[in-house]
Parts: structure tokens; sequence; C-alpha cells
């Protein structure tokens, strides 16, 4: 079975696919180690780690060269975040997506944003027709940000998460991605509608326990950059210590040296 086989699998249950996010080569290894079956990438902690802000920011050469690293140390299937796909042609998103391919990806999440359910489709149809044209079985997963940019709410938006579903679905998408979305009745209601296409929900504050979304026929649960956001959170909180000159004990504490240094191949 190749990595985008299994990647597929994963998304069939029985049991949610848990997918904390990665945002270099060295986050992806340290998370594979710990059991992750599968590793995405955050766009938001990937852009970071290089030097640029989230939002369709990063050169796509920079882009390139991470899904490489982290292909290179991993054997799990991975996912990378396109954002956009920092393009608003679609030949050119496709192209891109098939060179993420190619540097190893099995999969890749793309978002709508600020962009037209129109123009996502056309993205969507341009990277299924370029994936088969290479013969790679891409796993997209399409990101709608109907809750994260406010553009609906309570009825008005589960209709129009929906009904862009449906359109991502007849264009070639092989999941959905709604951020944003933690109340029990929509993500029932969203289920239902979209079967069989496996949703993917983002860990924020509400979202019911694992149990209870895996009950609810939820697929496929990521941190986003949620990781990136937390080891950034704690790497200014100690070197701002160690910068005011409180050398913290916990500084002298770290995850083992010689067991970070063996997760890693030889070059």
């Amino acid at each position: 079975m190749t990595t985008h086989d299994t990647f597929r699998t994963l998304h069939q249950g029985p049991e949610i696919l848990l997918l904390p996010n990665a945002w270099d080569a060295g986050s992806a290894r340290l998370i594979e180690s710990l059991g992750a079956k599968a590793i995405a990438t955050t766009s938001a902690g990937l852009a970071w780690s290089r030097g640029y802000r989230d939002g369709d920011a990063l050169p796509i050469e920079h882009l390139l060269v991470a899904v490489r690293e982290i292909a290179r140390v991993i054997r799990v299937p991975l996912s990378i975040d396109v954002e956009g796909g920092y393009s608003t042609d679609a030949d050119a998103v496709a192209h891109l997506a098939m060179d993420v391919g190619k540097a190893g990806a099995a999969g890749i999440n793309i978002e709508d944003g600020a962009a037209s359910p129109e123009l996502t489709c056309a993205k969507i149809e341009a990277i299924k027709q370029g994936a088969s044209r290479i013969g790679r079985d891409l796993f997209i997963n399409v990101r709608t940000d109907v809750y994260l940019r406010s553009l609906a709410a309570g009825d008005a938006a589960i209709k129009e998460i929906i009904q862009r579903a449906g359109r991502y679905r007849a264009a070639g998408c092989d999941g959905l991605f709604v951020p944003g979305l933690v109340d029990e009745p929509a993500i029932k209601a969203i289920v239902a509608a979209i079967a069989p296409l496996p949703l993917n929900l983002m860990l924020m504050p509400g979202l019911p326990p694992i149990e209870a979304l895996q009950s609810l026929g939820v697929r496929r649960v990521s941190a986003g950059s949620a990781l990136a956001q937390a080891a950034l959170g704690c790497t200014s909180l100690l070197a701002k210590d160690f910068l005011d000159g409180k050398l913290a004990q916990s500084l002298l504490a770290p995850l083992d040296y010689s067991i970070i240094n063996r997760l890693f191949p030889d070059a």
C-alpha cells in the first residue's frame, strides 16, 4: 500500500485521524515518533519558521524546500497546507500542487479564504486533472472559511457550508475542513449532509471531546497552528527569563539531547 492509499484509508475510520500539525522537519519527526499516523503542516507555523508572515506570503521555493526536508525524515503520509495556492490562477495552483506531490506529499490542504467558490472549484478541478496526468492520487482537503471570516452565522452558515461542500465535492475534493465549527448540532447536520465526504475540524475553544466528535461522524481533527504557537510562547517565556538574568532551572531540563538527536537519519 502506498502512502497515498494509507492516507485515504486513515480518513475512513473507525478512529478519528488526529493531526498535531508540524512546522518543520524537526517538529514533524518528533510528532511522528510519538505515534502520529500522518503528518500535516500548519501554514502559519511553517511560514514563521522560514521568516514570513502567514497569509499567502511564503515564497513557493521555501515551501517546496520545507516539503522535501520533512519528507526526508518521516515515513508516515504527509499533507501540506498550501493556503490558497499562492495564486488566483488555477493552472498555477495546480502546478504548485504537483510540485508539492513530487516533493513527497500525499495530500494538500487548500482554502477558499476570501476567494469565490467558483475560483476554488476551478483550483480543485485543475489540481485533480494535474494529479491524474502525473499519476499521483493527491488527497485534496478543502478548507472553507465561512466561520473564520464570519461570512454567515447560525442556520445560514450551515446552509452555506453544505452548499460549498457540494460544489467542492463535484469539482473533485476528497475532504472538507471547517475551522471554527464547534457546535454539536451543526456538526451533526453537516456530517450528514456531506457524507461520505470526510469532515475535518480544528482544535479550538469549545470543540467537543474526541469521543463526542467520533460519535458525530467527524473523521479528522487538526491542531492547526496551536502547537507552533505554544512552542513559540514557551520559547518567549524562557528566553525572556534568561535575558532578564533569571537562569531558570526549567532551561536545564529540556527533552534529552540524545533522544532528539536519535530521531534523525544520517545525512
